[in-house]
């Protein structure tokens, strides 16, 4: 008897909560037919205006030329606020879309921490669409118990068409760098999930012929840069098709002088890069590239091919290693100062918004330091 009781209570409590949702779902839908009757009531409003003084006002039955001059005002007046209302419910949808997004971007590439187990990091993205927030570059800097593992990559094409590729790319990545303990496991677990989208986006647009060589789908690719750096600095890579980093250094002050004459900005170039993923498949073996330590202070400074590849209005290429050099000798290896130096300096250059996505990732090595032999840093190690 007292569990009956008891148990009264609760199915009226939930009975009580669906009828809640279900009066606000009602008045939901009631406030929605109100807005569309007030979208279709205004220009209705105007164009009965319009046909009354048409067929009713005496003035508008007139030939005269005072009678035409305020008959083509009057039409003119009812044109120009219909124009007006279309514009005013275009901008609306617009501020939606781009607030979704705003969503989508903060969902895919979330803010990164300003530290990462000891590493400063700094990054930032430009889409090139001027209609959206979203581009098709991706970065992630994810500290785990095999180090720091970072990703920078380049979907094919820009806006948001991109979008669903570097969901695919990101959400394999931010799962894999747990769950593999070397970074060819990582890559494979990547170009796994770049298969499958690949393949569902086929199955969407053309269902009968899955992945037809025709469709747009199937040039689709990304440019994968894998990094990790573990507790002792060193730093091993592999790379898809992707620019590879430089490694920037502010040791002006540097007791011993063979350090203080090194080139404050050096490319790092480990051989031929691997095929972009979704391209080609990945080979049996993945040559894992050993980059070499990276020193306390220095950093790490990773892009996409969007920043050289701007050009300016006499088709020159954007300048990044000079840029990064003012960056450097202005703040040594900040990586806001850096980013904003060449971020600057890119805008400037591309006169306000460059041709293709942009992406720029810094990486500061603030631990403490390490003990190398003889003095190498990891540019040492780097390919001419």
């Amino acid at each position: 008897m007292i569990g009956i009781k008891a148990g009264v209570p609760r199915l009226a409590g939930r009975r009580g909560k669906h009828l809640t949702l279900g009066r606000a779902r009602a008045r939901a839908r009631r406030r929605q037919r109100v807005r569309r009757l007030l979208a279709l009531g205004l220009p209705t409003a105007w164009g009965a205006m319009a046909i009354t003084y048409k067929l009713a006002c005496p003035l508008a039955q007139q030939n005269g030329l005072g009678a035409r001059i305020a008959t083509c005002a009057v039409f003119f007046a009812v044109g120009t606020g219909l124009v007006l209302h279309v514009r005013s419910g275009l901008l609306r949808e617009l501020r939606q879309i781009r607030r979704v997004a705003g969503a989508a971007q903060g969902v895919l590439l979330r803010p990164l921490p300003p530290s990462v187990d000891g590493l400063h990091v700094a990054a930032a993205q430009v889409s090139a669409d001027r209609g959206a927030g979203v581009g098709g570059d991706l970065y992630e800097v994810i500290g785990t118990e095999h180090g720091v593992r970072v990703v920078m990559g380049d979907v094919r094409g820009h806006g948001l068409a991109a979008i669903g590729t570097v969901a695919a790319v990101l959400g394999s990545f931010r799962e894999a760098v747990h769950d593999e303990p070397e970074l060819p496991g990582v890559l494979r677990k990547l170009d796994r999930a770049m298969t499958r989208h690949l393949r569902e986006r086929a199955k969407a647009e053309h269902p009968s012929s899955g992945l037809d060589p025709d469709n747009p789908v199937a040039e689709e690719f990304v440019t994968v840069l894998l990094l990790e750096i573990g507790r002792d600095g060193e730093v091993t890579a592999l790379n898809c098709g992707h620019p590879w980093p430089y490694v920037l250094r502010g040791d002006k002050e540097a007791p011993d002088a063979r350090e203080r004459d090194r080139d404050p900005v050096e490319h790092l170039g480990f051989g031929d890069p691997l095929p972009p993923l979704g391209a080609f498949p990945l080979p049996a073996e993945l040559p894992v590239a050993h980059c070499g330590p990276l020193l306390p202070g220095e950093a790490l400074f990773l892009y996409t091919d969007g920043v050289e590849d701007a050009r300016d209005g006499a088709g020159r290429f954007f300048p990044l290693r000079a840029a990064l050099t003012e960056a450097v000798r202005a703040h040594p290896t900040s990586p806001q100062e850096v980013l904003g130096t060449v971020f600057t300096r890119l805008l400037r250059h591309a006169d306000g918004l460059p041709a293709d996505d942009v992406a720029v990732l810094v990486l500061r090595n603030d631990r403490g330091l390490v003990s190398l032999p003889h003095g190498e840093s990891m540019a040492h190690h780097a390919a001419p």
